[in-house]
């Protein structure tokens, strides 16, 4: 059986794009605390001063895929022999289940309690502004983002909705749908104060906050979901299995590929394992350079492949009976 190895890896392709998506996200999120913080105090608004603290629960949840990111590019040793990339799911799951708590169940919480014993709207005319420059702060993190999912959607050729749904990289994930659910929870916000305004009645200020609660949760468990899945090891997205096989038996030296089998080791990073079926007479010299030859075209496909496990299943002639050396990939 062929092995991978893992020397020394030099940074995973994208990673540093991601780290500068969640860095931007998390400042805007901090500059929009601070601004609803300033109106909560100018204008007397007990939602104001909840929004604020809202948004600061957001920068948290940055500063957690922050840790995600870092953490799961840490090198291999000796007890991680495939690295720490899972960790980061682990990180990215807790910032899903921060923005549950912090968002989805303060924000129906509060929207009930409004419901149910009104409350101070503040002056709408300061509450306005205050969002105002919030959707500027959003929208400047959310275009970031999609700049980001965009370019990695036409690598791929597929639509951007299909690589949301499909990526391993859970922290730009994370970040375009939680701005992206910001943002309509800006403009479910501003109808809520508008109508209350309009009618004095503060039971569509508590709606539109129920409703915002309600978008947060879909996205919570949403990120939930796919964290968890790769958390314990999923096989790779984007149908790229099928083509990194397809890529394996087009080799001269191979028949068949009865067994193949890919897992996800971290964001943009892949194993791959499968049994070898090669035509008679091929000596372990042969088996060898196409070992070599069948890695080099499955990283070329897939940059991001770490190791590669080949298992042949025919016998190399007697006059080469020794064993094959190791072949791998350390991305």
């Amino acid at each position: 059986m062929t092995e991978g190895t893992n020397a020394a890896s030099p940074p995973v392709e994208g990673s540093e794009d991601s780290v500068l998506t969640v860095l931007v996200a998390g400042l805007a999120n901090l500059l929009i605390a601070a601004a609803k913080f300033v109106g909560a105090m100018i204008s007397g608004s007990s939602s104001m001063l909840s929004e604020s603290a809202h948004s600061l629960a957001d920068t948290v949840t940055e500063v957690l895929l922050f840790v995600a990111i870092r953490r799961g590019s840490k090198p291999a040793d000796e007890l991680h022999p495939l690295g720490y990339g899972r960790e980061a799911y682990l990180w990215s799951l807790l910032a899903a289940f921060a923005t549950f708590v912090a968002g989805a169940a303060v924000s129906v919480v509060d929207g009930v309690e409004r419901i149910l014993h009104g409350g101070d709207s503040g002056d709408p005319r300061v509450a306005f502004v205050v969002l105002a420059v919030a959707f500027v702060l959003e929208g400047t993190s959310l275009l970031r983002a999609l700049r980001q999912v965009r370019g990695n959607a036409r690598r791929y050729r597929v639509r951007i909705r299909t690589f949301l749904e499909e990526t391993t990289d859970t922290a730009v994930k994370a970040v375009t749908f939680e701005d992206s659910a910001a943002l309509v929870g800006l403009v479910l916000a501003a109808l809520g104060l508008g109508l209350t305004h309009l009618t004095g009645q503060s039971f569509w200020d508590g709606a539109s906050s129920v409703l915002i609660g309600v978008l947060l949760f879909v996205v919570a468990v949403s990120l939930a979901r796919a964290n968890s899945s790769l958390l314990v090891g999923r096989s790779a997205p984007l149908g790229l299995d099928h083509e990194l096989q397809d890529e394996l038996e087009s080799l001269p030296e191979v028949t068949s590929v009865p067994v193949f089998v890919t897992s996800v080791t971290g964001p943009r990073r892949l194993l791959v394992a499968a049994k070898v079926e090669f035509r008679d007479g091929c000596t372990t010299d042969d088996i060898e350079r196409a070992a070599d030859e069948a890695e080099r075209r499955l990283v070329a496909r897939f940059p991001g492949i770490e190791y590669v496990f080949l298992d042949p299943s025919a016998r190399p002639t007697a006059a080469h009976a020794s064993p094959p050396a190791a072949s791998g990939h350390s991305g």
